[in-house]
């Protein structure tokens, strides 16, 4: 089957806000790359980079390749990702504004260039601190800069959206003063990976997951989000938000959302975006003593990673050493509609675990009879089906199968795919699909403001049960987490998938 051809983007200013930040450097200039590699820029796209920082033109595009060849030279080795022809092409539209976020003059200047661009879109990309998300959206909105008069005006919004119920509703409430929810496009990596794009492909279009897939068949849900990485230079920031914030009601919940969510009647953006919502919607809000029962908080302490000794979390820098933010956070949650009434749903993530795995294992129940009663097989162990989203991304379905020889005895073995043994894998931040979607206006991958919304009602119970109660438990850096989070699962006779 040929592969479909896809049309470039139409021709666009993007403006990328906290231009010197990690977000542009590590991802979203690569990302750019790689959709100029393969066709999908149009030729009137330019880049510009808006921050306080002094910089002309020049000087900003040769920072963003050295940065990227610095990257080519620790990740590839002697291989070479960076064309030299390639990039000479991409700098001549890469540029550079000086101005601060909270200055009018800066808006005055970015209206300026939009003027003497021949293209009037522009997109506005806030890879910035939280605290600016609502200034620097307000000031767009004074200076006119979201008026789609003579163009199509957008705006990225990233994650953190918001560290509570409240403040994601005020978020929300600010953004829709100046612009409509069409041209807000609060982003998730996580839904730019090819296999959870693939949950939607495999559900909805294979009928075999399809008669399965509820409550009849399905004993319970695991979503994994393993990182073996602790704070690093974030240790600030991950201070005051904590596990459950960055990684829960965004990462973590889409997940959910796409594995529970009901067939969109189209697969539009509004008719996908309305099922997620509705899914999210769904989970049951706990009382404080359930919110309690059903989680569990750890903290990573000094330990091993591998063979490298790795100091504990308080001991990071700029984190406070009497800290009692979580690391590590495991919860169970329930889904209140027809489909997932009785399947718990089980939520973990972490840094400094074993290993990097983020999946998704959907154990099935075990035969209604066991047939071989006497032997050693009498009781059956569950089926998975496992999606992992990365490092190794593919699905696979573990099943039992006899052993040869003349005994009955069973093994378990594994039928699936990984992507790189069918397809051919370029390199990519996982950024390139959302980034071509803002610029040809597919909110599909994108968060809606219910979505958030419902996120964080879901979240706030958690929230609310551990500022009276609630302790953090402590594990040794390579652990999978405290072992509170074992009995979480064992006291409903379950236990966690490997990762891995």
């Amino acid at each position: 089957m040929s592969t479909p051809q896809i049309e470039a983007a139409p021709p666009c200013n993007l403006f990328l806000f906290g231009a010197n930040g990690d977000l542009v450097k590590r991802l979203l200039m690569p990302a750019l790359y790689n959709l100029n590699r393969d066709g999908l820029l149009d030729k009137g796209l330019r880049i510009i980079g808006v921050d306080h920082n002094a910089a002309s033109d020049s000087e900003f595009a040769a920072r963003l390749e050295a940065f990227m060849r610095e990257r080519d030279a620790a990740s590839q080795g002697t291989s070479k990702c960076l064309d030299d022809k390639l990039w000479a092409r991409l700098a001549k539209r890469i540029g550079y504004l000086t101005g601060d976020f909270l200055d009018e003059a800066t808006y005055q200047a970015i209206a300026q260039r939009i003027r003497s661009n021949p293209s009037a879109n522009a997109v506005f990309y806030l890879a910035t601190s939280p605290r600016f998300f609502s200034d620097v959206v307000q000031r767009l909105g004074a200076a006119g800069l979201l008026d789609e008069t003579d163009g199509f005006r957008r705006v990225v919004v990233e994650k953190p959206f918001g560290s509570d119920l409240a403040s994601a509703e005020a978020l929300n409430a600010c953004l829709l003063k100046v612009m409509s929810e069409k041209q807000i496009y609060r982003i998730d990596h996580y839904l730019g990976k090819e296999t959870v794009q693939n949950i939607l492909v495999s559900r909805f279009s294979n009928g075999l997951f399809e008669a399965f897939w509820n409550n009849h068949y399905i004993d319970h849900v695991q979503i994994t989000a393993a990182e073996t990485v602790g704070v690093e230079s974030r240790g600030a920031f991950y201070d005051g938000t904590g596990a459950l914030r960055d990684m829960v009601p965004n990462h973590l919940f889409q997940l959910l959302a796409m594995v529970a969510m009901e067939p969109p009647a189209a697969f539009g953006a509004d008719a996908v975006r309305s099922e997620k919502a509705k899914v999210i919607g769904a989970i049951r809000p706990w009382s404080k003593n359930m919110a309690l029962k059903n989680s569990v908080r750890g903290q990573y302490t000094a330990g091993k990673q591998g063979r490298k000794k790795v100091p504990g979390y308080r001991d990071e820098p700029r984190v406070d050493p009497d800290s009692h933010t979580e690391t590590f956070v495991a919860l169970k949650v329930m889904i209140d509609n027809w489909r997932w009434v009785g399947v718990p749903f089980y939520l973990r993530t972490g840094k400094r675990m074993s290993v990097r795995d983020t999946e998704i294992a959907i154990c099935f129940k075990p035969a209604p009879y066991a047939q071989f009663r006497d032997t050693e097989v009498e009781r059956l162990k569950p089926n998975y089906l496992k999606i992992q989203i990365q490092p190794n991304e593919g699905m696979w379905f573990d099943l039992q199968a006899k052993r040869p020889g003349p005994a009955l005895a069973m093994e378990n073995v594994e039928l699936g795919f990984a992507y790189k043994d069918f397809f051919k894998m370029q390199p990519s931040t996982g950024y390139e699909t959302l980034i071509y979607d803002c610029l040809t206006g597919d909110q599909t991958l994108f968060q809606r403001a219910d979505n958030i919304e419902n996120g964080w009602r879901a979240v706030q119970p958690f929230l609310d049960a551990w500022k009276d109660a609630g302790e953090v438990q402590p594990y040794a850096a390579g652990e999978d987490g405290p072992t509170a989070a074992d009995e979480l699962l064992t006291r409903d006779r379950r236990v966690w998938h490997p990762i891995g």
